[in-house]
């Protein structure tokens, strides 16, 4: 018991500050959907929809980019810091490349939403948030490979300072530019997402600032890291880059399920009761993200140090640390949904907001049951990555959602009560990608597995 209270106090020492930094990413999203809720509710579905879309490469970007956290962590582990340079210019690299490549979808982004099929004022919405939102992705993805860094070290309170700046500038450009007060003209929806570049850029120069310091790079190398190192490229794109396709595959899938839920019979309202959903959803996952990003720099730092006992004990306390919180926050939805639901209200929208209330209400009882299990699936799939057992993970995230959540979805959106069987749909898939993480992590393959080609390991799905 005394063994699990010091790794309980461990992960927490780690997870809080990121914890809080989730909660101001999760935060920053929510404060966009409620500016965008009292804007007009048909706003709030569009940016729903949109961020579905965006998510895919985003995430397939700045996760790839975000996988520098688990060298630096086994670089640490291993007592190698002089090579964590080179790696956090890895990240930068890929940053700066796919950020730039992503303002290519600018042009395509009418044809892209007209196949989407959503109506003409949705379609027009949705491209004007896309295009503003684009803007985001480099400096989106130059924010993960800075916080990256400072995980793998272990310093997630600087992480944390990170993001407060991009909730900060956020929350004011929100205010600024969806609305127009003070007489400044009004963006709408194309203002959120501005507003969500200009705090990505804000976060991104203060933690290049932070990053870039005299004393990194006496111990780390990073001003030497930036000369070519092919040997470390091909390790980085080898394990990061299916690292991020998971997420990449995982938002795909749910794209595709909302777009679905879209073209419902009652596609407006469901999509809009769905956005909702997901922004509580992710209210209630993020705080488990930072316990499980903990749990990744622990396996990495132990696996580097030739300790793999102790990353399975840490990982152990990461889930039930994960399942305290995620109990209480599902409790909370089910018990009192209006409370929740009401932050989102629009009275312009008479009739569509009391439809949209009383879906999100019933809604609230599946993502109950879906954060349970995903606090699971985070902790798990996060220990993975943190061994490098990067392909495996993102095999699952391409096989498991399309048949269990996706193909349902299509098979039952002409039934009376589709988008519940949706949501149904979306609990059991995250049930069953929680048990097969499980069964992996069990088998025990990842415990001979490294990133940083120092142990011999392999890596085999």
């Amino acid at each position: 018991m005394k063994h699990r209270l010091n790794r309980w106090k461990d992960i927490l020492a780690l997870a809080w500050p990121l914890i809080i930094a989730n909660s101001f990413w999760n935060l920053q999203l929510t404060i966009d959907r409620v500016f965008l809720a009292n804007y007009s509710t048909e706003s709030l579905g569009a940016a729903m929809a949109v961020m579905g879309i965006f998510w895919t490469p985003m995430a397939l970007l700045q996760q790839t980019a975000a996988y520098v956290t688990t060298f630096v962590a086994q670089y640490v582990g291993a007592k190698q810091i002089s090579k964590i340079g080179a790696a956090v210019w890895q990240s930068i690299y890929i940053s700066v490349i796919g950020g730039l490549l992503f303002l290519l979808f600018i042009p395509f982004s009418p044809l892209l939403f007209s196949v989407v099929g959503h109506g003409d004022v949705m379609q027009n919405l949705e491209v004007l948030y896309f295009n503003a939102i684009c803007w985001s992705a480099l400096p989106t993805a130059l924010v993960a490979a800075f916080s990256g860094f400072f995980t793998g070290l272990g310093v997630t309170k600087t992480v944390m300072k990170i993001n407060a700046v991009g909730l900060v500038f956020n929350v004011v450009f929100d205010f600024l530019l969806i609305s127009g007060p003070f007489g400044l003209p009004s963006y709408g929806i194309s203002g959120a997402g501005y507003a969500t570049a200009i705090s990505a850029l804000a976060s991104a120069l203060y933690g290049g600032y932070l990053v870039f310091q005299a004393k990194h790079n006496a111990l780390y190398q990073l001003w030497d890291g930036w000369k070519a190192n092919w040997d470390l490229t091909k390790r980085f794109i080898r394990y990061g880059l299916p690292s991020g396709a998971q997420w990449a595959l995982e938002g795909l899938a749910f794209t595709v399920f909302l777009v679905v839920i879209g073209r419902l019979s009652n596609g407006e309202a469901a999509l809009a009761a769905s956005s909702i959903a997901v922004t509580l959803m992710m209210l209630g996952v993020l705080p488990v993200m930072g316990v499980a990003q903990s749990v990744m720099v622990q396996v990495g730092q132990h696996l580097g140090e030739k300790k793999p006992e102790l990353a399975v004990g840490f990982t152990w306390s990461g889930i039930q640390v994960s399942a305290i919180y995620i109990a209480f926050v599902s409790l909370l939805y089910v018990a009192i949904p209006g409370f929740f639901v009401g932050w989102f209200a629009n009275s312009g929208s008479g009739v569509l907001w009391a439809e949209v209330q009383d879906i999100t209400s019933i809604l609230l009882v599946f993502v109950a049951c879906f954060l349970v299990f995903d606090s699971v699936n985070l902790n798990l799939s996060f220990a993975l990555k943190g061994a490098g057992d990067t392909r495996f993970v993102s095999l699952v995230a391409l096989i498991v959602p399309w048949p269990i959540m996706v193909l349902p979805t299509i098979l039952f959106q002409s039934h009376m009560g589709a988008v519940y069987y949706a949501w149904a749909a979306a609990s059991v898939y995250i049930t069953l990608q929680s048990l097969v993480f499980f069964l992996r992590f069990r088998q025990g393959k990842w415990k001979t597995m490294s990133v940083i080609g120092e142990q011999g390991a392999t890596e085999t799905a």
